[in-house]
């Protein structure tokens, strides 16, 4: 290839990517450089850029002084467990799934419907199920003796609890899916190779399957972690951050910090913060895959 041919390919290269990129540029890098400018400042976007007054690393103490963000980042943290218990459940299913004959199809789009139905509608209905009195979920408590059922929804205790329990059935068919997907990637030969060994079905799982389905493991916990620290429209349909707080999250106290109280100052530095907290997070995971994930 001559130093002509490679300079035109070089430059269809580019040009094939320059949608993409402009886009990324104008969506991504360009509002978090902005953000982080603005999180120095104390700052009304609806006063325009004239009312923009630069107050220091004012935002960043106050926001660790700030316990109503100290209790956001807790919620978000305990919002992780849904990612294991989803990616579990979902291996289970996907795995039971595979080994049977009839109806796939059946069961992957039953399981996959929760992910592409509206959260608004999810959020209605579960508000139903969740209700202290005539919601099913406390009929049936109530029927196996239970007199007391929580309060869900209603209680700070319990809130969060049900914000979890709906998170990971609507997350279960998008990670069952993508398991099913790494299923059928796996080589049978190494099953009837294990068979001929004698290896029970339990140990081809743990030997074969699990370590075949470490790449797909590991998409799934960094989307997954990502995807809890990125919740927002579950918690502002189904309870607004309530009860006392109990629900809120950093990207909920942030939309309120910039579009209740008008902190634009604040809620971006906000946003830096859980900028630099996903990207550590997933510094992490990606240091820490080397170990157990096999390509």
């Amino acid at each position: 290839m001559t130093r002509k041919q490679a300079f035109y390919e070089t430059v269809t290269g580019y040009l094939f990517i320059l949608p993409m990129l402009a886009l990324t540029m104008t969506l991504v890098v360009i509002p978090i450089l902005l953000s982080g400018v603005i999180s120095f400042s104390d700052w009304n976007f609806i006063a325009g850029i004239g009312g923009l007054k630069f107050v220091g690393w004012d935002n960043y103490i106050n926001l660790f002084q700030d316990e109503a963000f100290h209790r956001s980042l807790r919620n978000n943290v305990v919002l992780i467990a849904v990612v294991p218990v989803s990616m579990f459940i979902a291996m289970v299913l996907a795995a039971l799934i595979n080994k049977g004959t009839y109806f796939k199809s059946f069961f992957k789009v039953i399981y996959f419907m929760p992910f592409i139905s509206s959260i608004v509608a999810i959020a209605l209905l579960w508000r139903v199920l969740f209700h202290p009195n005539s919601g099913p979920i406390n009929g049936f408590l109530r029927s196996i003796g239970i007199d007391h059922p929580p309060m869900w929804l209603a209680d700070p205790n319990y809130a969060l609890l049900a914000v979890m329990i709906i998170m990971v059935w609507t997350s279960l068919g998008f990670n069952m899916i993508i398991y099913l997907a790494g299923l059928q990637g796996i080589p049978q030969d190494l099953y009837e190779a294990a068979d001929v060994d004698g290896a029970s079905p339990l140990r081809q799982f743990f030997s074969i399957t699990l370590p075949m389905l470490s790449p797909t493991t590991f998409f799934l916990l960094i989307t997954g972690v990502v995807g809890s620290f990125k919740v927002f429209d579950l918690i502002m349909v189904l309870t607004n951050g309530g009860p006392a707080g109990s629900t809120s999250v950093i990207v909920f106290y942030l939309y309120e910090a910039a579009f209740v109280n008008l902190e634009s100052g604040y809620a971006s530095a906000m946003g830096i913060v859980l900028l630099i907290l996903i990207l550590f997070i997933t510094l992490i995971q990606w240091v820490g895959q080397k170990k157990w994930v096999n390509y």
